[in-house]
């Protein structure tokens, strides 16, 4: 159809009423066509309705781009308010001036440190972003390079702001990029800043800029990016310990901002014998180079490359670090042989291996005591719990998805005695530096670690079996079910529904004994049914916990249980399964491991069946 002599809202009306246009899209467009605010942007909105590209409106306008746990996350599109573009971005900066300005009338220094990644547009979001900053009246401390997440959350905390920007898009595909809110200590946004920031979001009407180059002349915005990463980089050599450093290192920044800090700190730290992945090396928002053109480390399929030159190399340990360097994964050889085969660890593993190298080195120096505590996640291996309570070191266990959690509870157990924080999808943290997680002082210590267990004659799954000897076999695998769109919303909270109304009765192998419902804070078991009476019911208790949208089903075999959530930041349900045998003498590891793993890969059928089955 010929749009051109009809009127944008006329075209729109039609194709709304043809299906051609969702009611909320176009609810959405109406507003962008009529109101004041999205003038500039109209032009560009009325060309495409001109030309009919009601499947790219439906995409860009079916939503408002929310909030999830790490901030605004998205699609890259000029215009619409579901997707990633200078308005969203403007938004969401303009509404966490005008939050926090508000509370630094209470007291604080109106400040906001800002920084960016490898991805398209990063750089002109954070410009951006620094422009209606120092417009609403703030300090800007702007890293000008591209710098990694835990950087930014560092330069909050060393330029004593109020709040920070990182823009990125973390392990998202290329199409996609993101804003990260951080608050005064550095970390993410939790209650009741969150809401508050995103009721000020919501509400944002006129977004004011000062020109960069304005502001910087000014003093308003204060390029600080060496005096930050000198100082960043000693706070993260101040975590490391001390031992062996023979030890041969393929790193790869997944074309991502990594090689700014984990280079220059393995030299500092006394690793000679490093080398980055030519092909992964140079910063590149397509990420031309990886698997899918996905910088996930979470993905095994982004070492296949780097493992065959380590073979050709004769190296010890390949590293990988996720495009803005909050994410580490690692492969090792199997044996300290050099036919040895190659696998990836797990972020439990790799988060494992970290928690027990930390506590024995402490231990060692005599430095650790029962105030001391670990952090992880309800979703993270309770192998870190065991490990820990073996060197009487407190867990803190009991929270939901999400870094910022771990650096709320910093702050709230003291962070003197913190020792380190992780999480499973392969984020780590060790020092008080920070509030998020950081691969730099990952990629350290576990290459320090790497070492140690080389002079030992270990490699480093070698010294992972030997956790599994002390504390039992552990296997866990995340898995993820896509439901992008408006009916993957609407499929995953009646997934979510499903699983609280009517659980599965055996999952795998094993009986579904008990349901943790995080969202009403619940906790239900089974009651059996009298023969001939019906259904069995539930007998229902309170549950004492973190409250979010998660159920953890209990199995009959103790430290068995799946976990269920949907991503706060991607349009996905997240499924994670953990499988568990305790330690007993004269156990075969090779055989247990090989039968959880089976168990995994049933649960995984299972979970798969009951989540199609509506």
């Amino acid at each position: 159809m010929n749009h051109d002599q009809k009127t944008p809202s006329t075209v729109l009306e039609a194709a709304a009423a043809k299906g051609q246009i969702t009611p909320e899209a176009a609810k959405n467009i109406r507003d962008w066509l009529a109101e004041p605010r999205y003038a500039g942007y109209r032009p560009q909105l009325v060309e495409h309705l001109r030309q009919g590209k009601f499947a790219e409106l439906n995409d860009a306008f079916w939503n408002v781009i929310p909030f999830g746990t790490g901030g605004r996350r998205g699609k890259m599109y000029p215009i619409g308010s579901a997707v990633m573009n200078e308005r969203t971005v403007g938004e969401s900066a303009q509404g966490l001036a005008d939050y926090f300005r508000g509370r630094s009338a209470k007291g604080g220094t109106l400040a906001c440190a800002i920084a960016h990644d490898t991805r398209h547009r990063s750089p002109e979001f954070a410009k951006l972003s620094a422009e209606i900053m120092a417009a609403a009246g703030y300090t800007v401390y702007f890293l000008e390079g591209f710098r990694s997440t835990p950087e930014l959350s560092f330069a909050t905390r060393f330029k004593q702001c109020i709040c920070g920007i990182m823009i990125t898009a973390s392990h998202n595909p290329p199409s996609d990029n993101g804003f990260k809110a951080y608050g005064p200590t550095g970390g993410q946004l939790v209650p009741p800043d969150d809401k508050g920031v995103i009721e000020r979001v919501m509400a944002v009407d006129v977004i004011a800029r000062l020109k960069f180059d304005e502001g910087v002349a000014a003093g308003k915005i204060v390029l600080c990016q060496d005096e930050v990463d000198a100082a960043f980089q000693a706070a993260v050599l101040a975590q490391s310990l001390p031992g062996p450093r023979n030890v041969k290192l393929i790193y790869s920044p997944l074309h991502g901002v990594g090689s700014s800090a984990v280079l220059p700190v393995l030299r500092a730290a006394g690793f000679e014998n490093v080398e980055e992945f030519q092909p992964h090396a140079a910063p590149d928002g397509d990420f031309p180079n990886v698997a899918g053109h996905v910088s996930n480390p979470e993905n095994p399929g982004v070492f296949d490359p780097i493992i065959a030159r380590a073979k050709q190399t004769g190296a010890d340990l390949v590293l990988a670090t996720d495009p803005d360097c909050d994410r580490l994964g690692c492969a090792a050889p199997l044996k300290a042989v050099a036919s040895a085969t190659w696998e990836t660890l797990t972020g439990n593993q790799i988060g494992s291996l970290l928690c027990d190298f930390v506590l024995e080195s402490r231990q060692r120096a005599g430095t650790l005591s029962p105030r001391h505590y670990v952090v992880k996640t309800l979703v993270t291996t309770e192998l870190i719990r065991r490990i820990a309570e073996s060197y009487s070191v407190r867990c803190v266990g009991d929270l939901q998805v999400g870094f910022k959690w771990i650096g709320q509870t910093m702050d709230e157990q003291g962070p003197a005695e913190f020792v380190l924080g992780l999480e499973e999808s392969h984020g780590y943290l060790v020092g008080q530096y920070a509030r998020d997680k950081d691969a730099v002082v990952a990629t350290m210590l576990l290459s320090e670690l790497a070492a140690s267990a080389k002079a030992a004659g270990q490699t480093l799954h070698e010294r992972l079996d030997s956790l599994f000897v002390r504390f039992g076999c552990h296997q866990e695998q995340t898995i993820s079910l896509t439901m992008p769109g408006q009916q993957g919303m609407a499929d995953m909270q009646r997934l979510m529904s499903r699983l609280r109304e009517a659980p599965p009765e055996v999952l795998a192998d094993l009986r579904v004994v008990g349901l943790r419902d995080y969202l009403n804070l619940t906790q239900s078991t089974p009651v059996p049914s009298r023969e001939g009476q019906g259904k069995a019911s539930r007998e229902v208790q309170p549950l004492a916990g973190p409250r979010g949208d998660m159920v953890i089903l209990d199995l009959s075999s103790e430290g068995n249980y799946v976990a269920i959530r949907p991503s706060g930041t991607e349009p996905k349900v997240k499924l994670y399964m953990f499988t568990y045998h305790p330690p007993q003498d004269g156990t075969d590891l090779a055989e247990t491991n090989r039968l959880l793993i089976e168990r995994m890969a049933a649960l995984e059928h299972d979970l798969r069946r009951y989540s199609s089955d509506h």
